[in-house]
């Protein structure tokens, strides 16, 4: 087995293509013990919830896209208590872990106080089954780089967004892992750990989907272990097993072997690193339909950006 979350352009080769029912099958394995492993998952999506703070914004209608068991969309009800909050992802089994009849009642209890709501739905990321402009707010958190087509999938939050709506997302930089990219690359120096893609990639996308004013930056994140093969539990209990087309899942205790004797180059003080690169992008939806001049672009072109400090 190899491990790794791909994120390729859309002109990836077949070879770094994703298989959906893979990327299905190992996160349901991984739903009932997914947020005792999720540690990497649940800081960045704090720190993604952070930056909101700074926003002057108060959505009514939020989209939690690739909500996983809902951390973020639970954050947002206690944020936005008025809003209703779509909690939408693609491995049902994760949703399930949401606990329903929990749910059901602080539902009830929330609408009988004229609260929001929260609802989850099962679908495609790149099939978005909502009509368009539902939503003041899309919120994504480390869900992007599992589609075989960013573009597709972006669009889909743009197309979902009203006028003046914002996204805020993460995903994964090109560093992500690159400990184990090259000790687990063999003789032909092929690493079966994905690429990601890079945040100004990334940018570009945006731009191309619609979106105003793109603003990203990224940052290193870094975890320690004790021995690679703790590295191989943790994301195998995250469902960050390997989903591309040419990648049977199956390695020898050879190259597991190799691995491990390759990756010890990298111990410091008795532990392995693990480098996780964490992109954050935001983007609104131009109130007239043009990237390069909507309602947060000034008439010499600099992007406005609302902010205010509690």
């Amino acid at each position: 087995m190899v491990w790794g979350s791909p994120f390729e352009p859309s002109s990836m080769s077949h070879a770094q293509l994703l298989d959906k029912r893979r990327i299905r099958r190992n996160f349901a394995r991984a739903a009932d013990g997914y947020d005792r492993a999720a540690v990497l998952s649940n800081e960045v999506c704090a720190r993604l919830l952070e930056r909101l703070d700074l926003v002057r914004l108060a959505p009514r209608h939020i989209l939690d896209f690739g909500c996983g068991t809902g951390r973020a969309a639970r954050a947002l009800t206690q944020r936005y208590p008025r809003a209703q909050v779509c909690a939408l992802d693609f491995c049902l089994p994760i949703l399930r872990e949401w606990h329903a009849a929990a749910g059901s009642l602080r539902q009830t209890l929330r609408g009988l106080l004229g609260a929001g709501s929260t609802v989850r739905v099962c679908a495609d990321f790149e099939r978005v089954p909502v009509r368009s402009a539902a939503f003041d707010l899309v919120v994504s958190n480390l869900a992007l780089h599992w589609s075989n087509a960013p573009e597709r999938a972006l669009g889909e939050m743009q197309r979902v967004l009203r006028p003046g709506g914002l996204l805020v997302f993460t995903t994964l930089g090109p560093d992500t892992l690159k400990e184990l990219m090259q000790a687990a690359a063999g003789h032909d120096k092929r690493s079966p750990v994905h690429a990601f893609v890079d945040m100004h990639d990334l940018g570009d996308l945006l731009m191309r989907c619609g979106f105003a004013a793109p603003v990203m930056d990224m940052e290193y994140l870094t975890l320690t272990y004790a021995r690679v093969d703790d590295l191989f539990e943790d994301l195998r209990g995250n469902g960050a097993v390997s989903a591309r087309l040419d990648n049977t899942g199956l390695r020898t205790p050879r190259w597991l072997e190799r691995t491990r004797q390759r990756y010890e180059r990298w111990r410091r003080e008795g532990r392995l690193p693990a480098t996780f690169e964490i992109v954050y992008g935001h983007a609104w939806k131009p109130e007239h339909g043009d990237a390069r001049r909507g309602p947060h672009l000034s008439a010499d072109g600099h992007a406005i950006v609302r902010f205010e400090r509690s």
